[in-house]
């Protein structure tokens, strides 16, 4: 019965029976596992608070051969977003979290992907806007799920993205990549449409590590160009809506 330890990040939780849970977890080394973490949920539990999501953790667990939970032993909590208290950091957590959980494979390791949701644990905890660090978040997970290509040119005629007059970038209903304006104009389609300052944002994004992000001022309009893109790619690419961006726009409202 093999003994790891290991850094992790929590992704989500389930109850089992009156005091355990069940804990998704992606590690650094091993990709993502289920344990079982028993009396978890009891007031004096000795996980205390290490099983929030989104949670940066050392974990210590036992894995039975064929058994496809493993079993939590403990959990020391090394990170969190929510230290700061900021209630915007707690919504976006479970966000985070649930795009991490839909994109990391069972038990295969993947170290990009990691490290990019262990960045945005720091950026939250060191007070890095939400909104912009979201956009950020998609994009780095799209391009290393192989839907953002390095280079942001048009689909169609291979134009890079940005110039010109008009719309920078627009994505087709359905589509999984962008076209220049022209393009679009050409398909005839209604289109996510994107501008100069939201491709210029995604270039930006491709530059730099997510607590740089304040050296790029970027409008709300922008932002939101690019969050009505990004949640199309991601419906496309997982064939499914995210439940907690379907949260995070009944907490925020009409825009």
């Amino acid at each position: 019965m093999p003994l790891y330890t290991t850094e992790a990040i929590v992704l989500r939780t389930y109850k089992l029976g009156e005091a355990d849970r069940i804990v998704v977890f992606l590690t650094r080394d091993r990709g993502k596992r289920r344990g079982v973490a028993k009396g978890s949920r009891r007031p004096r539990s000795r996980f205390g608070g290490a099983l929030e999501p989104l949670s940066r953790v050392e974990v210590t667990y036992f894995e039975r051969e064929r058994r496809e939970l493993v079993s939590l032993s403990d959990a020391e909590l090394l990170a969190s977003p929510l230290w700061r208290g900021r209630d915007e950091a707690l919504c976006h957590a479970g966000y985070f979290a649930e795009l991490l959980d839909e994109c990391a494979p069972e038990g295969d390791a993947d170290e990009r992907l990691y490290r990019l949701g262990s960045s945005a644990i720091d950026a939250l905890g060191a007070g890095v806007a939400v909104e912009p660090l979201a956009r950020y978040f998609e994009y780095w997970l799209l391009r290393l799920q192989g839907v953002y290509p390095a280079r942001l040119a048009c689909a169609a005629c291979g134009a890079a993205l940005g110039g010109g007059s008009g719309p920078a970038a627009a994505l087709l209903p359905g589509e999984r990549a962008y076209c220049c304006g022209a393009c679009a104009a050409a398909a005839g389609s209604r289109a996510f449409v994107l501008s100069g300052e939201a491709v210029g944002f995604l270039r930006a994004s491709a530059a730099v590590g997510p607590e740089r992000l304040g050296q790029f001022p970027v409008s709300a309009r922008a932002l939101r160009e690019l969050e009505a893109a990004h949640r199309a790619l991601i419906a496309v690419h997982l064939e499914k809506d995210v439940r907690s961006a379907r949260v995070l726009r009944e907490i925020r409202g009409p825009s």
